[in-house]
């Protein structure tokens, strides 16, 4: 059994701004948010999460990259406010822009949310927890990759909320399709995890990560 996850309160100003501080000049920020003006310290995930990550940016830059109207991003801050955006925050491990949409780049961060966006799932992580910010500030699907079991989890924009459009597991295979991009997800049985199968259902070309 893991550890349940600990919760502190640091409430000397000076400490708090040291360790904060200290993390930003490590790099261990780099997956920290704040969520209303509480500071979110997010551990960097595991190997597998990392993999996982970089894999998916290669291959959906590799899908859209030779179109300029869709950016990919790995880990970008999104936020609600226009100003002091440090207080609320979230950083999808993947986000995926169009040319049409509505949010802004405001070099630091994205004033609104993605297309599309993903997250990866980690012990006690807090990725469930995004999907109110995420309707909020506009994500138009939200593809949730869970590891334990392995199963994709697709949410789309339905309104004021994300709500979920299927799963699929290697129990119930199935082939997941946006409805954003011209892109199918599924999960391929294999050793020592399952695979995920990236399609383009325009040109055929697919990847496995």
């Amino acid at each position: 059994m893991g550890l349940e996850p600990m919760k502190i309160v640091i409430l000397d100003p000076t400490e708090r701004k040291r360790l904060i501080k200290r993390r930003r000049e490590t790099g261990a920020d780099r997956f920290d948010e704040v969520w209303d003006g509480v500071y979110v310290m997010s551990p960097i995930g595991d190997n597998l999460h990392q993999y996982l990550s970089g894999k998916l940016v290669s291959a959906l830059d590799q899908s859209f990259g030779a179109t300029e109207s869709i950016k990919v991003f790995p880990a970008v801050n999104i936020s609600d406010r226009e100003e002091k955006w440090k207080r609320n925050f979230r950083c999808p491990d993947v986000a995926i822009f169009s040319a049409r949409n509505p949010a802004k780049d405001r070099g630091n961060h994205w004033l609104g949310g993605p297309d599309f966006a993903v997250e990866i799932l980690s012990p006690h992580d807090r990725s469930r927890r995004k999907l109110q910010f995420y309707a909020k500030v506009g994500v138009r699907e939200l593809l949730l990759i869970d590891r334990d079991p392995w199963c994709l989890e697709p949410y789309r924009l339905r309104g004021a909320a994300l709500e979920p459009a299927g799963k699929t597991d290697l129990a119930v295979p199935s082939t997941l399709s946006s409805t954003v991009l011209p892109l199918t997800f599924r999960l391929l049985p294999s050793e020592p995890r399952p695979l995920i199968e990236l399609a383009r259902a325009d040109t055929g070309q697919h990847w496995t990560v």
